[in-house]
């Protein structure tokens, strides 16, 4: 392991399945689900559902680029999610379940957009990706109880209907990718 670390924040539906794949991508240290790209300082989950804050859920993946690329962390995130869909996941539907990349430097910004144009060229879905390449400002961690949710909480329905399959989804996709 090298001695750096990088971040990238991501949005792309409910916290809960961005974070569960996360967990288990080989490189990947720590996995946070939180809030950004809002107006209102420490949002709750509440306050956010309401669609009204202007904040996404999001993960803050803290990851080692010795180990896995911010190009294969995007990959796994356009990869695990419809990113053609505007401000909806599946059933989850308002702004705040948006596709979103926030970008913490001018390297990873360019790094989203040239992975954008290439599978957008590549036709590999039907419709063009929306998902918005924004710079980062904040991040608000969720409240604890939706740390780890996935993990705590397999058999609860949304995580056993929607969590699961995209976990699953993520462990055929990327099995080289997955930690031991």
């Amino acid at each position: 392991m090298s001695n750096s670390t990088e971040i990238a924040t991501l949005a792309g539906g409910c916290f809960w399945c961005l974070e569960a794949v996360f967990e288990q991508l080989q490189g990947v240290l720590k996995v946070e689900s939180g809030y950004a790209g809002g107006l209102v300082e420490k949002p709750t989950y509440h306050q956010v559902c309401t669609g009204t804050t202007g904040h996404a859920e999001v993960v803050q993946v803290t990851f080692d680029p010795a180990l896995v690329s911010y190009q294969e962390v995007l990959d796994v995130f356009l990869g695990i999610h419809d990113p053609t869909t505007l401000n909806r996941q599946g059933a989850d539907v308002g702004t705040q379940y948006r596709s979103a990349i926030y970008y913490h430097s001018p390297e990873q910004k360019a790094i989203a957009e040239k992975r954008i144009e290439e599978l957008n060229s590549a036709k590999i879905w039907d419709k063009p990706i929306v998902t918005q390449v924004v710079p980062y400002s904040v991040f608000y961690r969720a409240e604890d109880y939706h740390q780890g949710y996935f993990r705590g909480n397999p058999g609860q329905p949304y995580c056993a209907a929607v969590v699961s399959p995209k976990v699953a989804k993520f462990r055929k996709q990327f099995a080289t990718k997955l930690k031991s």
